[in-house]
Protein backbone atom coordinates (compact mmCIF):
# COMPACT_ATOMS: atom_id res chain seq x y z
CA UNK A 1 0.00 0.00 0.00
CA UNK A 2 2.75 2.56 1.22
CA UNK A 3 5.81 1.64 -1.14
CA UNK A 4 5.12 3.06 -4.59
CA UNK A 5 4.15 6.98 -3.80
CA UNK A 6 5.85 8.88 -6.98
CA UNK A 7 4.65 11.96 -8.53
CA UNK A 8 2.81 10.73 -11.58
CA UNK A 9 0.76 9.25 -9.03
CA UNK A 10 0.07 11.72 -7.37
CA UNK A 11 -1.20 14.07 -10.48
CA UNK A 12 -3.13 11.31 -11.57
CA UNK A 13 -4.89 11.14 -8.44
CA UNK A 14 -5.52 14.75 -8.31
CA UNK A 15 -7.40 14.58 -11.62
CA UNK A 16 -9.99 12.91 -10.11
CA UNK A 17 -10.17 13.85 -6.16
CA UNK A 18 -13.68 14.88 -5.11
CA UNK A 19 -13.74 17.10 -2.37
CA UNK A 20 -16.30 16.09 -0.12
CA UNK A 21 -18.03 19.28 1.93
CA UNK A 22 -21.21 18.31 3.30
CA UNK A 23 -21.73 17.43 7.05
CA UNK A 24 -22.51 13.60 7.11
CA UNK A 25 -25.49 12.85 9.53
CA UNK A 26 -27.45 10.02 9.88
CA UNK A 27 -25.55 7.88 6.87
CA UNK A 28 -25.69 11.03 4.12
CA UNK A 29 -24.09 13.61 3.24
CA UNK A 30 -26.08 17.18 3.63
CA UNK A 31 -25.91 20.83 3.49
CA UNK A 32 -26.27 22.40 6.59
CA UNK A 33 -29.51 23.40 7.74
CA UNK A 34 -28.78 27.14 7.68
CA UNK A 35 -27.42 26.51 3.72
CA UNK A 36 -24.46 28.48 5.61
CA UNK A 37 -20.37 27.61 4.56
CA UNK A 38 -16.89 28.74 5.32
CA UNK A 39 -13.96 28.20 2.79
CA UNK A 40 -11.19 25.46 3.18
CA UNK A 41 -8.15 26.66 2.07
CA UNK A 42 -5.02 24.91 0.43
CA UNK A 43 -1.98 26.13 3.11
CA UNK A 44 1.00 25.67 0.38
CA UNK A 45 -1.24 28.00 -1.93
CA UNK A 46 -3.19 30.37 0.06
CA UNK A 47 -5.65 29.42 -2.60
CA UNK A 48 -9.61 27.81 -1.99
CA UNK A 49 -10.04 24.52 -1.88
CA UNK A 50 -13.73 24.32 -1.36
CA UNK A 51 -16.88 25.64 0.09
CA UNK A 52 -17.36 23.39 3.06
CA UNK A 53 -21.00 23.36 5.79
CA UNK A 54 -20.86 25.54 8.66
CA UNK A 55 -23.39 23.54 10.56
CA UNK A 56 -24.42 25.17 13.71
CA UNK A 57 -27.08 24.10 17.19
CA UNK A 58 -29.41 22.72 14.48
CA UNK A 59 -27.28 20.87 12.84
CA UNK A 60 -25.40 18.87 15.99
CA UNK A 61 -28.75 18.35 17.34
CA UNK A 62 -29.84 16.69 14.52
CA UNK A 63 -27.08 14.56 14.49
CA UNK A 64 -26.86 13.76 18.15
CA UNK A 65 -30.86 13.11 17.71
CA UNK A 66 -29.57 10.51 15.23
CA UNK A 67 -27.03 8.66 16.85
CA UNK A 68 -29.37 8.48 20.40
CA UNK A 69 -32.13 6.75 17.90
CA UNK A 70 -29.76 4.12 16.85
CA UNK A 71 -28.30 3.50 20.46
CA UNK A 72 -31.14 3.28 21.74
CA UNK A 73 -32.38 1.11 18.88
CA UNK A 74 -29.40 -1.51 19.31
CA UNK A 75 -28.41 -1.96 15.84
CA UNK A 76 -24.63 -0.98 17.14
CA UNK A 77 -24.48 -0.78 20.40
CA UNK A 78 -26.10 -4.31 21.31
CA UNK A 79 -24.42 -5.81 17.79
CA UNK A 80 -22.30 -8.92 19.26
CA UNK A 81 -18.92 -7.99 19.78
CA UNK A 82 -17.80 -10.13 16.68
CA UNK A 83 -19.73 -8.67 14.33
CA UNK A 84 -19.03 -5.29 15.53
CA UNK A 85 -15.63 -6.55 14.94
CA UNK A 86 -16.18 -7.35 11.36
CA UNK A 87 -17.49 -4.06 10.53
CA UNK A 88 -14.40 -2.02 11.89
CA UNK A 89 -12.08 -4.10 9.85
CA UNK A 90 -14.07 -3.65 6.96
CA UNK A 91 -13.44 0.06 7.56
CA UNK A 92 -9.99 -0.72 8.36
CA UNK A 93 -9.43 -2.22 4.97
CA UNK A 94 -11.09 0.55 3.06
CA UNK A 95 -9.37 3.17 4.17
CA UNK A 96 -6.09 1.27 3.10
CA UNK A 97 -7.85 0.84 -0.34
CA UNK A 98 -8.23 4.60 -0.57
CA UNK A 99 -5.01 5.39 1.54
CA UNK A 100 -4.21 7.88 -1.64
CA UNK A 101 -7.06 9.56 -1.76
CA UNK A 102 -7.17 10.13 2.04
CA UNK A 103 -3.78 10.96 2.23
CA UNK A 104 -4.42 13.37 -0.61
CA UNK A 105 -7.02 15.65 1.21
CA UNK A 106 -4.97 15.71 3.93
CA UNK A 107 -2.21 17.10 2.36
CA UNK A 108 -3.86 19.34 0.06
CA UNK A 109 -6.01 20.85 2.96
CA UNK A 110 -3.44 21.05 6.20
CA UNK A 111 -0.38 21.64 4.15
CA UNK A 112 1.11 18.34 5.17
CA UNK A 113 4.20 16.31 3.26
CA UNK A 114 2.56 13.99 0.89
CA UNK A 115 4.74 11.18 2.31
CA UNK A 116 3.83 11.30 5.75
CA UNK A 117 0.21 11.43 4.81
CA UNK A 118 0.55 8.36 2.56
CA UNK A 119 3.31 5.92 4.94
CA UNK A 120 2.36 7.39 8.20
CA UNK A 121 -0.72 8.92 9.02
CA UNK A 122 -3.35 7.05 6.90
CA UNK A 123 -1.60 3.94 7.66
CA UNK A 124 -1.79 4.51 11.25
CA UNK A 125 -5.47 5.40 11.27
CA UNK A 126 -6.37 2.14 9.93
CA UNK A 127 -4.23 0.10 12.17
CA UNK A 128 -5.61 2.26 15.07
CA UNK A 129 -9.30 0.96 13.75
CA UNK A 130 -8.02 -2.69 12.70
CA UNK A 131 -6.22 -2.72 16.95
CA UNK A 132 -9.52 -1.63 18.58
CA UNK A 133 -11.76 -3.83 16.33
CA UNK A 134 -9.29 -7.21 17.40
CA UNK A 135 -9.96 -5.78 21.06
CA UNK A 136 -13.96 -6.02 20.89
CA UNK A 137 -14.07 -9.67 21.63
CA UNK A 138 -11.42 -10.05 24.27
CA UNK A 139 -12.19 -7.87 26.76
CA UNK A 140 -13.93 -10.35 29.72
CA UNK A 141 -16.19 -8.58 32.53
CA UNK A 142 -15.80 -9.52 35.79
CA UNK A 143 -17.14 -11.19 39.02
CA UNK A 144 -16.15 -9.87 42.82
CA UNK A 145 -15.03 -11.53 45.28
CA UNK A 146 -18.73 -12.07 47.26
CA UNK A 147 -19.70 -14.99 49.33
CA UNK A 148 -21.31 -17.74 48.21
CA UNK A 149 -24.73 -16.28 47.87
CA UNK A 150 -24.55 -13.70 45.68
CA UNK A 151 -23.50 -13.39 42.15
CA UNK A 152 -21.87 -9.76 41.93
CA UNK A 153 -21.22 -8.24 38.49
CA UNK A 154 -18.72 -5.98 37.07
CA UNK A 155 -19.95 -5.17 33.13
CA UNK A 156 -18.62 -2.57 31.01
CA UNK A 157 -21.36 -0.66 28.81
CA UNK A 158 -21.35 1.67 26.14
CA UNK A 159 -21.63 5.41 27.50
CA UNK A 160 -24.14 6.19 24.72
CA UNK A 161 -23.25 9.23 22.58
CA UNK A 162 -19.70 10.39 22.03
CA UNK A 163 -18.86 13.94 21.17
CA UNK A 164 -15.50 13.96 19.38
CA UNK A 165 -13.86 17.21 18.77
CA UNK A 166 -10.49 17.05 16.72
CA UNK A 167 -7.39 19.12 15.74
CA UNK A 168 -6.20 20.27 12.77
CA UNK A 169 -2.77 19.26 12.87
CA UNK A 170 -3.31 14.97 12.50
CA UNK A 171 -6.96 15.11 11.35
CA UNK A 172 -7.52 11.39 10.33
CA UNK A 173 -5.52 9.73 12.90
CA UNK A 174 -6.83 11.65 15.35
CA UNK A 175 -10.39 11.08 14.15
CA UNK A 176 -9.00 6.88 14.00
CA UNK A 177 -7.96 7.15 18.06
CA UNK A 178 -11.31 8.82 18.75
CA UNK A 179 -13.15 6.50 16.60
CA UNK A 180 -11.31 3.49 17.33
CA UNK A 181 -12.16 2.67 20.97
CA UNK A 182 -15.61 4.44 20.98
CA UNK A 183 -16.84 2.55 18.22
CA UNK A 184 -15.79 -0.87 19.58
CA UNK A 185 -17.30 -0.79 23.01
CA UNK A 186 -20.64 0.53 20.94
CA UNK A 187 -21.22 4.06 21.46
CA UNK A 188 -22.64 6.27 18.35
CA UNK A 189 -20.15 9.01 17.88
CA UNK A 190 -20.62 12.84 16.51
CA UNK A 191 -17.59 13.95 15.26
CA UNK A 192 -16.21 17.48 14.69
CA UNK A 193 -13.07 17.82 12.56
CA UNK A 194 -11.18 21.44 13.08
CA UNK A 195 -12.96 23.52 10.18
CA UNK A 196 -9.26 23.90 8.39
CA UNK A 197 -9.25 20.67 8.27
CA UNK A 198 -12.57 18.64 7.24
CA UNK A 199 -11.94 16.77 4.26
CA UNK A 200 -10.75 13.66 5.22
CA UNK A 201 -12.72 12.93 8.07
CA UNK A 202 -16.06 13.22 5.84
CA UNK A 203 -14.60 10.52 3.53
CA UNK A 204 -13.84 8.34 6.17
CA UNK A 205 -17.56 8.89 7.49
CA UNK A 206 -18.56 8.03 3.70
CA UNK A 207 -16.14 4.89 4.26
CA UNK A 208 -17.25 3.44 7.35
CA UNK A 209 -21.39 3.87 6.31
CA UNK A 210 -19.70 1.52 3.31
CA UNK A 211 -17.91 -0.76 5.88
CA UNK A 212 -21.89 -1.34 7.41
CA UNK A 213 -21.50 0.93 9.99
CA UNK A 214 -25.52 1.71 10.97
CA UNK A 215 -26.89 4.94 9.63
CA UNK A 216 -26.52 7.45 12.46
CA UNK A 217 -23.45 5.77 14.26
CA UNK A 218 -21.19 7.93 13.00
CA UNK A 219 -22.21 11.52 11.98
CA UNK A 220 -19.62 14.54 11.09
CA UNK A 221 -20.86 17.20 11.86
CA UNK A 222 -18.27 20.70 10.01
CA UNK A 223 -18.10 23.96 11.59
CA UNK A 224 -16.27 26.65 13.08
CA UNK A 225 -15.25 25.82 16.97
CA UNK A 226 -16.92 28.24 18.66
CA UNK A 227 -19.94 27.73 17.11
CA UNK A 228 -19.91 24.13 16.21
CA UNK A 229 -17.70 22.72 19.09
CA UNK A 230 -19.76 24.70 21.84
CA UNK A 231 -22.92 23.17 20.87
CA UNK A 232 -21.09 19.40 21.09
CA UNK A 233 -19.81 20.62 24.57
CA UNK A 234 -23.13 22.15 26.07
CA UNK A 235 -25.75 19.69 23.87
CA UNK A 236 -27.77 17.95 27.01
CA UNK A 237 -27.68 14.63 25.19
CA UNK A 238 -24.00 14.22 24.60
CA UNK A 239 -22.59 11.84 27.43
CA UNK A 240 -19.20 12.54 27.05
CA UNK A 241 -16.80 14.80 25.20
CA UNK A 242 -13.21 13.63 23.59
CA UNK A 243 -11.37 16.66 22.67
CA UNK A 244 -7.73 16.93 21.63
CA UNK A 245 -6.35 20.62 21.22
CA UNK A 246 -5.19 23.52 23.13
CA UNK A 247 -5.56 23.32 26.52
CA UNK A 248 -7.14 27.18 26.35
CA UNK A 249 -10.11 25.26 24.07
CA UNK A 250 -10.02 22.61 26.86
CA UNK A 251 -10.54 24.43 29.76
CA UNK A 252 -13.89 25.14 27.71
CA UNK A 253 -15.19 21.99 27.47
CA UNK A 254 -14.95 21.18 31.12
CA UNK A 255 -16.73 24.80 31.74
CA UNK A 256 -19.61 23.41 29.02
CA UNK A 257 -20.23 19.98 30.90
CA UNK A 258 -20.62 22.21 34.15
CA UNK A 259 -23.05 24.15 32.22
CA UNK A 260 -24.49 21.35 30.83
CA UNK A 261 -25.33 17.87 31.87
CA UNK A 262 -22.10 16.93 33.97
CA UNK A 263 -21.12 14.62 30.68
CA UNK A 264 -17.75 13.44 30.90
CA UNK A 265 -15.10 14.79 29.74
CA UNK A 266 -11.34 13.86 28.12
CA UNK A 267 -9.28 15.99 26.79
CA UNK A 268 -5.42 15.68 25.60
CA UNK A 269 -4.22 19.36 25.09
CA UNK A 270 -0.97 20.91 24.44
CA UNK A 271 2.90 20.40 25.53
CA UNK A 272 5.42 22.61 25.69
CA UNK A 273 8.15 19.06 25.64
CA UNK A 274 11.81 18.76 26.72
CA UNK A 275 14.60 16.68 24.67
CA UNK A 276 17.29 16.13 27.45
CA UNK A 277 20.84 14.87 26.22
CA UNK A 278 23.50 14.11 29.06
CA UNK A 279 26.91 14.27 28.01
CA UNK A 280 26.70 10.24 27.88
CA UNK A 281 24.04 10.14 25.09
CA UNK A 282 26.48 8.48 22.64
CA UNK A 283 26.14 8.36 19.45
CA UNK A 284 25.36 12.01 18.29
CA UNK A 285 24.19 11.61 15.10
CA UNK A 286 21.63 9.42 16.29
CA UNK A 287 20.75 11.57 18.91
CA UNK A 288 20.72 14.89 16.54
CA UNK A 289 18.38 12.52 13.87
CA UNK A 290 15.76 12.19 16.33
CA UNK A 291 15.97 15.27 18.00
CA UNK A 292 15.09 17.08 15.13
CA UNK A 293 12.26 14.52 14.16
CA UNK A 294 11.02 15.97 17.47
CA UNK A 295 11.22 19.21 16.97
CA UNK A 296 10.36 19.58 13.10
CA UNK A 297 8.21 16.95 12.54
CA UNK A 298 5.07 17.81 10.89
CA UNK A 299 6.38 21.13 10.75
CA UNK A 300 6.63 21.62 14.65
CA UNK A 301 2.59 21.37 14.78
CA UNK A 302 2.75 18.22 17.22
CA UNK A 303 1.42 18.82 20.65
CA UNK A 304 4.49 16.23 21.54
CA UNK A 305 6.65 18.11 19.77
CA UNK A 306 10.34 18.21 21.84
CA UNK A 307 10.84 21.97 21.44
CA UNK A 308 13.12 22.73 24.00
CA UNK A 309 15.96 20.79 23.64
CA UNK A 310 18.00 20.75 27.29
CA UNK A 311 21.83 19.95 26.92
CA UNK A 312 24.40 18.89 29.30
CA UNK A 313 26.98 21.96 28.44
CA UNK A 314 29.88 19.31 27.74
CA UNK A 315 28.03 17.66 25.00
CA UNK A 316 26.40 20.85 23.69
CA UNK A 317 28.84 21.74 20.76
CA UNK A 318 29.05 19.10 19.03
CA UNK A 319 25.82 18.00 18.95
CA UNK A 320 24.59 21.60 17.45
CA UNK A 321 27.18 20.90 14.76
CA UNK A 322 25.53 17.83 14.10
CA UNK A 323 22.47 18.86 14.25
CA UNK A 324 22.85 22.22 11.56
CA UNK A 325 24.48 19.30 9.58
CA UNK A 326 21.84 16.81 9.32
CA UNK A 327 18.81 19.75 8.91
CA UNK A 328 20.46 20.77 6.34
CA UNK A 329 21.14 17.84 4.08
CA UNK A 330 17.74 15.56 5.24
CA UNK A 331 14.99 18.18 5.48
CA UNK A 332 13.91 19.47 2.55
CA UNK A 333 10.90 22.34 2.87
CA UNK A 334 8.88 22.81 -0.38
CA UNK A 335 5.97 21.75 -2.05
CA UNK A 336 3.79 19.24 0.27
CA UNK A 337 2.41 17.21 -3.11
CA UNK A 338 6.19 16.26 -3.64
CA UNK A 339 7.01 13.11 -2.26
CA UNK A 340 10.64 13.92 -1.35
CA UNK A 341 9.61 17.04 0.54
CA UNK A 342 9.78 16.66 4.91
CA UNK A 343 8.86 19.99 5.81
CA UNK A 344 5.15 21.52 4.14
CA UNK A 345 3.05 24.76 5.01
CA UNK A 346 1.73 25.65 8.25
CA UNK A 347 -1.74 25.59 8.43
CA UNK A 348 -3.01 29.10 8.47
CA UNK A 349 -1.92 32.85 8.06
CA UNK A 350 -2.62 34.12 11.19
CA UNK A 351 -0.49 30.79 12.59
CA UNK A 352 2.10 31.43 10.49
CA UNK A 353 2.21 35.28 11.91
CA UNK A 354 2.07 33.77 15.30
CA UNK A 355 5.40 31.50 14.59
CA UNK A 356 6.96 34.15 13.23
CA UNK A 357 5.91 36.34 15.72
CA UNK A 358 7.40 33.97 18.29
CA UNK A 359 10.70 34.11 16.60
CA UNK A 360 10.75 38.32 16.31
CA UNK A 361 10.28 37.97 20.12
CA UNK A 362 13.32 35.83 20.65
CA UNK A 363 15.49 38.21 18.30
CA UNK A 364 14.27 41.11 20.52
CA UNK A 365 15.16 39.16 23.72
CA UNK A 366 18.77 39.14 21.84
CA UNK A 367 18.91 35.29 21.57
CA UNK A 368 21.40 33.72 19.77
CA UNK A 369 19.89 32.71 16.33
CA UNK A 370 21.58 29.50 14.77
CA UNK A 371 19.46 28.54 11.65
CA UNK A 372 16.08 29.58 10.01
CA UNK A 373 14.12 32.52 11.25
CA UNK A 374 12.02 33.64 8.44
CA UNK A 375 8.77 33.16 6.18
CA UNK A 376 10.27 31.51 2.94
CA UNK A 377 8.46 32.48 -0.40
CA UNK A 378 5.33 35.01 -0.39
CA UNK A 379 2.98 32.05 -1.64
CA UNK A 380 1.96 29.91 0.81
CA UNK A 381 2.97 29.78 4.63
CA UNK A 382 5.99 28.44 5.11
CA UNK A 383 8.31 28.91 7.69
CA UNK A 384 12.07 27.90 7.23
CA UNK A 385 13.24 25.99 10.28
CA UNK A 386 14.57 27.74 13.29
CA UNK A 387 17.09 26.95 15.99
CA UNK A 388 17.99 29.56 18.47
CA UNK A 389 20.79 28.78 21.03
CA UNK A 390 21.52 29.61 25.03
CA UNK A 391 18.02 30.28 25.35
CA UNK A 392 17.24 31.25 29.00
CA UNK A 393 14.71 28.99 30.78
CA UNK A 394 12.82 31.60 31.51
CA UNK A 395 12.61 33.06 28.07
CA UNK A 396 9.15 33.26 26.14
CA UNK A 397 10.61 30.67 23.66
CA UNK A 398 11.29 28.11 26.43
CA UNK A 399 8.15 28.57 28.26
CA UNK A 400 4.83 29.58 25.25
CA UNK A 401 4.04 26.79 23.26
CA UNK A 402 4.68 27.65 19.62
CA UNK A 403 3.31 24.79 17.81
CA UNK A 404 5.69 25.10 14.90
CA UNK A 405 9.33 24.52 13.64
CA UNK A 406 11.05 26.30 16.29
CA UNK A 407 13.59 24.98 18.58
CA UNK A 408 15.03 26.24 21.97
CA UNK A 409 18.64 24.96 23.11
CA UNK A 410 19.35 25.14 26.78
CA UNK A 411 22.08 24.58 28.72
CA UNK A 412 22.45 22.91 31.70
CA UNK A 413 25.14 21.19 33.86
CA UNK A 414 23.79 18.40 35.82
CA UNK A 415 21.29 15.92 36.05
CA UNK A 416 19.54 17.63 39.10
CA UNK A 417 19.47 20.80 36.83
CA UNK A 418 18.38 19.14 33.60
CA UNK A 419 15.12 17.88 35.46
CA UNK A 420 14.34 21.00 37.27
CA UNK A 421 14.05 22.75 33.83
CA UNK A 422 12.28 19.65 32.11
CA UNK A 423 9.30 19.97 35.18
CA UNK A 424 9.46 23.98 34.80
CA UNK A 425 6.49 24.17 32.65
CA UNK A 426 2.43 23.87 32.95
CA UNK A 427 2.39 20.74 30.51
CA UNK A 428 3.45 17.57 30.98
CA UNK A 429 2.67 15.52 27.89
CA UNK A 430 5.66 14.04 26.44
CA UNK A 431 9.58 14.05 26.79
CA UNK A 432 12.75 12.56 25.27
CA UNK A 433 16.03 11.60 27.24
CA UNK A 434 19.15 10.53 25.92
CA UNK A 435 21.94 8.82 28.07
CA UNK A 436 23.74 5.33 27.66
CA UNK A 437 23.70 4.80 31.85
CA UNK A 438 21.32 2.36 32.61
CA UNK A 439 20.68 3.58 35.88
CA UNK A 440 20.09 7.41 34.77
CA UNK A 441 17.62 6.90 32.48
CA UNK A 442 15.37 4.74 34.95
CA UNK A 443 16.18 7.55 37.76
CA UNK A 444 15.53 10.79 34.94
CA UNK A 445 12.27 9.05 33.90
CA UNK A 446 10.39 8.58 36.48
CA UNK A 447 11.67 12.27 37.78
CA UNK A 448 10.18 13.67 34.59
CA UNK A 449 6.73 14.89 34.48
CA UNK A 450 4.89 13.50 31.69
CA UNK A 451 2.65 11.07 30.32
CA UNK A 452 5.23 9.12 27.42
CA UNK A 453 8.99 9.43 28.39
CA UNK A 454 11.00 7.75 25.72
CA UNK A 455 14.72 7.14 26.33
CA UNK A 456 17.20 6.93 23.61
CA UNK A 457 14.69 7.99 20.34
CA UNK A 458 11.49 10.22 20.08
CA UNK A 459 8.61 8.00 20.29
CA UNK A 460 4.70 8.28 21.34
CA UNK A 461 4.73 4.67 21.50
CA UNK A 462 2.51 2.51 19.60
CA UNK A 463 -0.90 1.64 19.64
CA UNK A 464 -0.49 -0.30 22.48
CA UNK A 465 1.10 2.40 24.56
CA UNK A 466 -1.71 5.17 26.21
CA UNK A 467 -1.19 8.53 25.24
CA UNK A 468 -1.95 11.44 27.11
CA UNK A 469 -0.56 14.28 29.83
CA UNK A 470 0.10 15.17 33.15
CA UNK A 471 -0.64 18.66 34.49
CA UNK A 472 -2.49 21.15 31.62
CA UNK A 473 -1.58 18.83 28.91
CA UNK A 474 -4.35 16.11 29.79
CA UNK A 475 -7.71 15.58 31.81
CA UNK A 476 -10.18 12.64 32.38
CA UNK A 477 -8.45 9.46 29.92
CA UNK A 478 -5.94 8.43 27.25
CA UNK A 479 -5.83 7.73 23.88
CA UNK A 480 -4.56 4.47 22.20
CA UNK A 481 -4.59 1.56 23.79
CA UNK A 482 -6.57 -1.26 25.81
CA UNK A 483 -7.18 1.81 28.58
CA UNK A 484 -8.65 4.19 26.49
CA UNK A 485 -11.84 1.34 26.29
CA UNK A 486 -12.64 2.12 29.51
CA UNK A 487 -13.30 5.76 29.14
CA UNK A 488 -15.95 5.40 26.66
CA UNK A 489 -17.77 2.92 28.79
CA UNK A 490 -19.89 2.84 31.85
CA UNK A 491 -18.65 0.34 34.56
CA UNK A 492 -21.96 -1.28 36.00
CA UNK A 493 -22.86 -3.84 39.28
CA UNK A 494 -24.98 -6.36 39.16
CA UNK A 495 -25.59 -7.73 42.43
CA UNK A 496 -27.41 -10.67 42.76
CA UNK A 497 -28.76 -12.13 45.88
CA UNK A 498 -29.47 -15.80 45.89
CA UNK A 499 -31.82 -17.52 47.46
CA UNK A 500 -31.11 -20.41 49.48
CA UNK A 501 -30.94 -24.00 48.82
CA UNK A 502 -34.38 -26.05 48.65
Amino acid sequence: MTDSLDRGAIEAAIDTLKLPHQAFIDGRFVDALSGETFTTLNPATGEALTQVAACDEADVDAAVTAARRVFDAGDWSRRPPAERKAVLLRFADLIEDHCLELALLESLEAGKPIGECYNVDIPDTANTLRWHAEAIDKIYDALSPAGDDVVSMITREPIGVVGAVLPWNFPAMMAGWKLGPALAAGNSVVLKPAELTSLSTLRLAELGREAGLPDGVLNVVTGLGHVTGKAIGLHPDIDLAAFTGSTEIGRRFLEYSAASNLKRVVLECGGKNPQIVMDDAGDLASVASNVLASAFWNMGENCSAGSRLIVQRGVKDALLKELTTQLERDWRLGDPLDPEVQLGALIERDHLDKVLSHIEAGRREGLKLVTGGERLGERGYFVAPTIFDEVPPTSSLAVDEIFGPVLAIIVVDSEDEAVAVANDTCYGLAASLYTENLSRAHRMARAIRAGTVSVNCFSEGDITTPFGGFKQSGFGGRDKSIYAHDQYCEMKTTWIQLSGQQ
